[in-house]
């Protein structure tokens, strides 16, 4: 009997998944027409009704013609641990009208998202308009109750991610992107959730240290202006000792070292006349700090001057510390023409690297930081530049150029009927019944079109020809024959049972799908300016359905 029963909480312990990454994600993360809803369901005694709702958006963001999915772990975190503690329930029987009867409150105590299930698309896929991202089914007024938290936890997470998306692509694969946003974040929760999903979405590294710690993202950070402005002189660096980086012997000096180079450097033939005397305490500020981090120095070198004074500073410190074995990292710049003091700064280090034989030096990392966005990196790669490194905040997290993503969460099926929202505007329109999704690939190995299919059609297969039709114009349709088709909805909540549902994987996973999936598609789909629609389909039948259950649904005017 004991081993029954250890094997059964070895089972409970594979099964519980972690809660919300912000606590705040309770079942409270709702709105209050949510509670008034649930308890009407109750009340018809209708709660209990088997539900299927999709959660999809209408429109691509940014003016592109993709999206990236992203949020659906955080939605798995939240129903695997949804339940209500006393004293929510407490709040809500003083929020709600007091005519709402206790029994209703005993129904809320007592749920859980044991009958939900979950189909979802991969989390770090490309995903285009009217596809459902997720289809949840369940009791109605369960499932009602999730959809403010599910649209909260995509909605952001998917724009942030495709917004880095975009970035990484205006930037190139060889660029390092750093997402140095949390200042400028709307919150702590949006800046943690923005440092996740920007990782997610193709950025290498973050300066937020709450980040890197909870999801394992690499942390990158130098000093800013005030630490260099906060030196007079030389003089006040006490500890001058620097070891070398083998251990193998102690320059007692550095701070002479340091000024031994700089003097070198203004009285060499190649350089001379590119600058004079440089400032005294930034070159203070450059030495102090790396003093303290010689393996990880990097200098933000435009506080007064950057051709005149930061960048040799810079590069006296850099040479001073090579006599020891150490590399010097780079430098950053903050300001000015980025392009134009990039390539002065290259040139510089170049004609360091040939004056003085430092193998390597000519290759030192340059980044630039000052409110980028898409259109300064588009600008900067027409224009030319040396930047190896960007690092990208405000216009990234706060997704500047569009402010949501426009998630929508809409019933599809009750009772095995299938339901249907009209809309004089027609893109309102929502397509009925549980379906399933597929991507279908051509011979080029780009995905062509995604097809939505009622949920007992045949699966499409490789090979065999296929009607394709938009949801809602006659006259858009085509013939496919994919050589490669794949299924886009998967299970990952199953009422807590983990038999066939598909593992949450860890963030750095969830990146390499995201930049996988970007390569796959076709390039005039991905390009900034003028991008060709990606095609979303119906399958004939499902058409056929949607239009007749339009007219069924719609009602007859009359004219007199």
């Amino acid at each position: 009997m004991e081993t029954k029963v250890n094997g059964l909480e070895n089972d409970m312990e594979r099964l519980k998944i972690q809660g919300p990454t912000n606590p705040m994600v309770t079942p409270l993360l709702t709105d209050q027409y949510q509670f008034t809803m649930a308890y009407a369901y109750w009340k018809a005694g209708k709660h209990l009704e088997r539900s299927v709702f999709d959660l999809f958006f209408r429109r691509n963001p940014f003016g592109g013609e993709y999206t990236v999915f992203a949020g659906l772990e955080e939605c798995i975190r939240f129903i695997a641990n949804f339940k209500f503690t006393e004293e929510e329930i407490s709040f809500l029987r003083s929020s709600l009208p007091p005519t709402c009867e206790d029994a209703f409150f005993d129904y809320l105590r007592g749920i859980d998202c044991s009958d939900v299930e979950v189909y979802a698309v991969a989390e770090g896929s490309v995903v285009f308009p009217k596809i459902p991202l997720m289809r949840i089914e369940g009791p109605i007024a369960v499932v009602q109750l999730l959809e403010t938290p599910f649209v909260n936890l995509v909605n952001y997470a998917s724009l942030v991610a495709t917004n880095a998306a975009r970035h990484r692509f205006v930037a190139g694969k060889s660029k390092m992107l750093l997402e140095f946003g949390l200042r400028r974040a709307q919150g702590p929760d949006g800046g943690i959730s923005a440092s996740k999903y920007c990782y997610l979405g193709g950025f290498d590294a973050t300066s937020n240290v709450a980040a890197g710690k909870l999801f394992g993202i690499p942390l990158r950070g130098t000093h800013s202006h005030a630490f260099v402005s906060s030196f007079m002189s030389p003089d006040e660096i006490v500890d001058k000792s620097l070891h070398s980086s083998n251990g193998s012997g102690t320059c007692e000096d550095f701070v002479s070292l340091v000024q031994t180079w700089l003097n070198k450097l203004q009285w060499t033939s190649s350089l001379r006349g590119i600058f004079g005397e440089t400032n005294q305490s930034e070159l203070a500020a450059f030495t102090s700090y790396a003093l303290a981090f010689p393996n990880n120095f990097l200098a933000l070198v435009d506080t007064y001057d950057v051709v005149r004074s930061g960048i040799p500073n810079f590069c006296a410190v850099a040479l001073a510390l090579n006599d020891l074995g150490y590399k010097a990292v780079g430098i950053r710049l903050d300001s000015g023409d980025l392009a134009y003091l990039s390539c002065e700064s290259r040139k510089f280090f170049c004609a360091v690297e040939k004056e003085f034989g430092v193998p390597g030096f000519g290759k030192m990392g340059i980044t630039a930081s000052n409110d980028l966005n898409e259109e300064t990196l588009d600008a900067l790669n027409k224009q030319g530049h040396e930047v190896d490194s960007f690092g990208i905040g405000t216009y990234l997290v706060t997704c500047y150029a569009q402010a949501a993503l426009g998630c929508v969460f809409k019933l599809v099926e009750i009772n095995n009927q299938p339901r249907i929202k009209l809309s004089e505007d027609v893109s309102k329109v929502s397509i009925p019944c549980k379906k399933r999704c597929y991507r279908l690939f051509g011979r080029e190995g780009y995905p062509l079109v995604d097809i939505m299919t009622g949920e007992n059609e045949p699966t499409p297969k490789v090979a065999e020809r296929i009607l394709c039709r938009h949801p809602f114009n006659e006259s858009k349709r085509a013939y496919v024959v994919p050589q490669h088709v794949e299924e886009l909805l998967k299970c990952y909540w199953r009422g807590g049972s983990d038999k066939a549902r598909e593992e949450l994987p860890p963030l750095k996973k969830l990146r390499d799908r995201c930049m996988q999936q970007l390569d796959q598609m076709r390039p005039d789909h991905m390009r900034r300016l003028n991008p060709t629609p990606y095609k979303v389909s119906v399958s004939a039948k499902l058409y056929d359905f949607i239009h007749f259950l339009w007219l069924n649904e719609a009602p007859v005017g009359e004219l007199q």
